[in-house]
């Protein structure tokens, strides 16, 4: 029977769902976090292990004598040295589109929550705000409508694709700004190069991939092309936004406001300069997290093993 070990399954399972499905396929040991001393310890019996963030690098891989298969909880695969892993014929798995809409969900509830600021009004009427004002109505920030106003999206896969059907639902006209444009891309938005999408975006939404050529892809050269007034959506990567910069451009009010579920170091640390920044919501990088989402994520999980055990290749990254 195969030892299956899950490094930090707090996150995708914190007891809502079940684990059944892969205690069918072997001996399971569910951890729900992994602090870094324990992490060879963890991995030494394990011939298949799941992780989420708990990173494998090669020196890490090499102290996992039995490992036969990696199963990440996740899209997202840089985690892994994939290639480490291919050397010694350890296939690594991903779970590709369970979250599109809860991640293109959560993105137009960012950009929402700063046009409406309903967290904050909510909260001043539960504190005797409303109730003892002088008047039948009150707002503290400009109430901001969508309609008519132009989004663009960098990266325009599903999840882009998805958000950009809502954006339309809502009035906005979208632009996307992607390498490898298609009719199913071409259904929804209009393609245009990024400084295009920079110059004519009041909302740029971050859709994109963590790559080499996007990493700070959001920084003081590209800030300076948008608008004044720009709003940044970002639940994609938090590397994608050289904080500092966009810490400024939120001070200096050339942007106006930011919403971010994710940001370069997480958890964020607590001198991170956007938690200073002006108008600037940030969540805990739950996009994905819906109990739907999670549930599609888990029983893919599941698919993937079951695909290995048989000798199948199942969304397999590295091989």
């Amino acid at each position: 029977m195969i030892k299956i070990v899950v490094l930090d399954g707090w996150a995708g399972n914190p007891g809502d769902l079940s684990w059944a499905g892969f205690e069918a396929l072997g001996e399971l040991t569910v951890y729900e976090r992994t602090p870094a001393e324990l992490l060879v310890e963890r991995l030494a019996p394990a011939q298949a292990v799941l992780t989420n963030k708990v990173r494998l690098t090669r020196a890490e891989l090499q102290m996992a004598p039995h490992l036969r298969y990696i199963g990440v909880l996740a899209t997202g695969h840089d985690i892994i040295d994939s290639a480490a892993a291919r050397e010694r014929g350890i296939p690594v798995t991903n779970i590709p589109a369970y979250g599109t809409a809860a991640v293109a969900q959560f993105a137009i509830g960012l950009l929402l929550e700063v046009c409406l600021q309903i967290g904050h009004h909510a909260r001043a009427v539960a504190g005797g705000r409303w109730s003892a004002g002088p008047d039948w109505c009150f707002w503290d920030y400009p109430l901001i409508e969508l309609a008519g106003k132009t989004m663009g999206i960098i990266g325009f896969g599903r999840i882009g694709r998805t958000t950009g059907l809502i954006a339309r639902a809502l009035g906005l006209k979208v632009l996307a700004c992607d390498p490898l444009p298609d009719e199913a891309g071409r259904s929804v938005a209009e393609y245009a190069g990024l400084d295009r999408l920079l110059d004519e975006a009041d909302v740029i939404v971050l859709h994109c991939p963590l790559t080499p050529e996007s990493r700070g892809l959001i920084n003081r050269d590209t800030l300076g092309r948008m608008k004044p007034g720009v709003i940044i959506i970002n639940n994609s990567r938090g590397q994608l936004i050289v904080e500092a910069d966009l810490a400024e451009a939120l001070n200096r009010g050339q942007v106006y406001a930011a919403g971010l579920d994710v940001v370069a170091e997480e958890p964020i640390r607590p001198d991170n300069p956007l938690l200073k920044a002006r108008n600037c919501l940030i969540t805990p990088h739950i996009s994905w997290a819906s109990r739907e989402s999670r549930q599609r994520l888990m029983a893919a999980a599941e698919a993937n093993l079951k695909a290995f055990l048989k000798g199948e290749s199942l969304n397999v990254v590295n091989l």
